[in-house]
């Protein structure tokens, strides 16, 4: 018999094929808001009109904006926006561009409602031990136009990386998912090619690894299985149409779908875990570590959960195939890097970055259980 635990949380819309501009005015009429903080990809801003867009659309009600978060979403940038959202006396921010934008806005969120002003703040509100906190509700909430598809607008959670230690921190609270999501593929075509594709396979990750988990149920599947099979089928159609608007919407949505299983309880397992740590020590972005790890780790978990991977293969379109290898070959075809080495990551770091993972949220709910450092080792060995 089933057993779980489903909570819907704190977003109220999802509103999918409208341009930006108009469809953010829309939810500040409807929740409304009248000082929006505006926080975006500097790239965007400068080198596009898509910004400009936005902000004449919003006239007076643009408050603020901010476009200088790294990759990573550094503590130091998380304060800088703080205090220019404080600064604009923001009642809605507006994030537009990838994850380390949303989660810089969700930290922001946080940081706001909490009163934290400086880098060292942040310890109090980040989780411990898998434990987050108790603290201040945000009452300052967000709305995201995502331009990456790895899916973080569509969570709870958000990775804070503190420089000094090159650790990535988990903060936590169910009213920092943005309240509504906008989902413009049309915004999604300044991305760059690596950028899109390599976020297209976190959101893979996010679906495969709900599917081999111990902990999934029918309505995790459910999405998990629909969203792969539209990454699968959208992604090749983007790399060789990078104007076909259907497709870059068939992959929004399929990312949307990934992240399902999150938001239903099913954890992630040790492609996440580990990929927490290359992109804060070693800064490789999120999407390539999962490019380079998801297959090794659906080796190392094969002995443990065959049965789960041949329902990965046969979403993407290879029933009774290898589950590692059809993952290979995919990621291969978008021309993505496949090794440890490709990021310039070395046997010679493996300890250290197995002794971080252990640390990590997600290597204890990995399918296979990983009982050291020891079998980190052996997974970063299958993806040097």
């Amino acid at each position: 018999m089933h057993q779980g635990r489903v909570v819907f949380g704190a977003i109220e819309e999802v509103v999918f094929g409208h341009p930006a501009a108009g469809a953010i005015v829309a939810q500040m009429d409807r929740l409304g808001t009248r000082r929006a903080f505006l926080m975006v990809s500097g790239t965007l801003n400068r080198q596009t009109d898509e910004i400009a867009k936005i902000t004449q659309a919003l006239g007076e009600r643009c408050a603020g904006l901010f476009d200088a978060m790294p990759a990573h979403t550094p503590r130091e940038a998380v304060i800088a926006a703080t205090e220019a959202a404080r600064e604009a006396d923001a009642d809605l921010i507006v994030t537009v561009g990838g994850g380390s934008i949303t989660d810089g806005a969700k930290a922001v969120q946080l940081c706001l409602a909490n009163d934290i002003g400086d880098i060292e703040g942040i310890e109090r509100i980040r989780v411990h031990k898998s434990v987050a906190p108790k603290m201040n509700a945000p009452t300052v909430r967000q709305i995201s136009v995502p331009t990456t598809i790895a899916g973080g607008e569509f969570s709870a959670t958000a990775g804070v990386t503190e420089r000094s230690k090159h650790v990535k921190q988990m903060l936590r609270h169910p009213l920092i998912v943005p309240r509504a999501t906008i989902l413009d593929p049309a915004i999604t075509v300044h991305t760059p090619e690596w950028l899109f594709l390599s976020t297209g396979i976190r959101a893979v990750d996010h679906c495969v690894e709900a599917i081999c988990s111990r902990e999934t149920h029918p309505y995790a599947d459910a999405q998990s299985v629909k969203g792969l099979a539209m990454l699968a089928d959208a992604l090749p159609r983007v790399k060789a149409d990078p104007a076909d608007l259907d497709a870059r919407m068939d992959a929004q949505i399929g990312t949307w779908l990934s992240m399902g299983a999150l938001a239903a309880g099913v954890p992630m397992g040790a492609s996440h875990g580990i990929g927490y740590v290359l992109g804060a020590a070693f800064d490789v972005p999120h999407g390539y570590t999962s490019c380079i790890m998801l297959p090794a780790v659906m080796r190392w978990n094969a002995r443990d959960n065959a049965e789960r991977q041949m329902i990965v293969a046969a979403a993407m379109g290879y029933p009774g195939h290898d589950a590692a290898d059809v993952l290979d070959a995919f990621i291969r075809s978008l021309g993505m890097p496949r090794s440890l080495a490709d990021v310039r990551v070395s046997p010679q770091h493996f300890d250290a970055i197995a002794e971080q993972a252990m640390r990590t949220n997600w290597i204890p709910r990995n399918p296979r259980k990983i009982d050291g450092p020891a079998d980190v080792r052996e997974i970063l060995l299958l993806a040097a």
